[in-house]
C-alpha cells in the first residue's frame, strides 16, 4: 500500500512528467494507493489561498475524492504526539501535517510516496519513497 504525499498530488495536478509517470505506474500496479486526511487540509488550504475558478476547485474536489483517506485516529494522533515531541528535541521540527501525515502511513504500514526526502528522513521507522 502507498500513501500519496501532497507534494506528489500538488506536482500531478500540475502536470509534471515524473509525478504523472509515478502515478500512472502506481495506478498499474496491484497496490493500493491512498492519501492521509492532513492531505486534504494542504490542499484545501492551497486551492483557497489561491485565485483558482470553482470548476478547477470541483475537479480538484473530485481527484481527491477519488482515494481512499487514511484518517488520524487515535493510534496514529499518539504517534503524531511522540514524533513532533522526538524532533522538538532534536531541534528539526517540521510542520504538523507532515507529522500527521507520517504518523497515519506509519500506524496503517503505508510507503509514503513524497519529492520532501529533507523533512520525511527526520522520523524514524517511516518507509517513504520519493519520485
Amino acid at each position: 500500500m502507498v500513501c500519496l504525499d501532497t507534494s506528489l498530488i500538488i506536482d500531478f495536478l500540475k502536470d509534471n512528467e515524473v509525478a504523472i509517470s509515478t502515478v500512472e505506474r502506481l495506478d498499474g500496479s496491484d497496490e493500493d494507493v491512498t492519501m492521509a486526511s492532513p492531505t486534504i487540509i494542504e490542499l484545501v488550504r492551497g486551492l483557497n489561498s489561491k485565485n483558482i475558478r470553482e470548476e478547477e476547485k470541483e475537479k480538484i474536489k473530485e481527484f481527491i475524492n477519488s482515494f481512499f483517506v487514511l484518517n488520524l485516529d487515535k493510534q496514529s494522533a499518539f504517534l503524531a504526539g511522540e514524533i513532533e515531541s522526538e524532533l522538538i528535541k532534536k531541534g528539526e521540527l517540521i510542520e504538523l501535517e507532515d507529522i500527521m501525515i507520517a504518523a497515519i502511513a506509519i500506524t496503517n504500514n503505508e510507503k509514503l510516496m513524497t519529492r520532501n526526502e529533507k523533512h520525511f528522513s527526520r522520523i524514524k521507522n517511516l518507509d517513504f519513497e520519493t519520485y
